[in-house]
């Protein structure tokens, strides 16, 4: 039998919160009860937004709770040219496009309609990419690209879709309205979403799945807000001929007024816990654990 692998994978860009502790303890007692193994792995690909004191601190912070993991921590800015290599093969595979709006022009693109019919939204509340660029003649990507346009790489997932044909997940945990068992995933409902950037060679979506194939990840236990992502998971993984971890996802922790706890929110963090008194035993019984 394959041996279970698990991971924690957050991204240095503030400092760990309670929510972080419950989802790292819940991998890492996952691991241990298995007979499993326990990855760190450091999702760093956001440039502007991370920073090596929220990577020191997150070594620290999880040391405290008294978890361990695997040397060496795969960091995803060490890994740039594997993102780019999958990101090729779905662009020679004709399942890309670029799009050069920048976000101010695609809020003006739907406005109007926005008003008179609600445009559709992402699970996350976004509201979908309306697909100028997707019939854009090739010539004039070619002389935009040439001329140094800033510009997204676009997953053209109708095509994809077509491609892949129908995609399911099990789902051992619990999606946000009560989702247990097989899954169909959904992919339509994120519309052409972003595998990349022109100053970043990948997006959360295509690194999360590469990353979990590379590193042999068997099991994903992460919180109910990713729970519809992994329909897009589900999507690159068939595209890119990948193997499906199981999936597992478990409650988000909140706050006092029912918000899930965010790093943009400045939701109080493990440090400033420490710093109070708080002991690690302590954060279990806080998150239920």
């Amino acid at each position: 039998m394959t041996q279970p692998v698990f991971r924690f994978a957050p991204s240095p860009n503030g400092y760990l919160h309670l929510g972080h502790a419950y989802s790292a303890l819940s991998n890492f007692d996952m691991a241990r009860a298995s007979g499993g193994r326990f990855l760190l792995r450091i999702e760093d690909i956001d440039t502007a937004r991370c920073q090596p004191e929220y990577e020191a601190a997150i070594y620290q912070d999880l040391a405290w709770l008294g978890l361990t993991w695997e040397e060496p921590v795969r960091r995803q800015s060490e890994h740039l040219d594997g993102y780019r290599a999958a990101l090729a093969k779905l662009e020679a595979q004709r399942l890309t496009f670029p799009s050069f709006e920048s976000r101010s022009e695609i809020a003006r693109m739907i406005a109007d309609r926005d008003v008179r019919e609600r445009w559709p939204r992402d699970p996350d509340g976004t509201p979908l990419y309306p697909g100028a660029a997707r019939m854009m003649a090739e010539e004039e990507r070619t002389v935009r690209i040439v001329r140094g346009e800033p510009y997204a790489i676009r997953l053209d997932v109708e095509r994809a879709m077509e491609w892949a044909g129908p995609l399911r997940w099990t789902e051992t945990g619990e999606g946000p309205s009560g989702e247990r068992g097989e899954v169909a995933a959904d992919p339509a409902a994120w519309g052409d979403v972003v595998l990349a950037r022109k100053e970043t060679p990948t997006s959360y979506h295509l690194s999360v799945v590469i990353d979990d194939a590379r590193q042999g990840i068997t099991d994903v236990i992460r919180g109910q807000d990713l729970f519809w992502s992994t329909s897009v998971h589900r999507l690159l993984q068939a595209l890119l001929g990948l193997p499906a971890p199981n999936y597992r996802h478990h409650r988000l922790i909140l706050d006092t007024e029912g918000r899930k706890l965010a790093k943009s929110t400045q939701a109080t963090g493990l440090r400033e816990l420490r710093a109070q008194g708080v002991t690690a035993g302590d954060i279990r019984k806080l998150v239920g654990l």
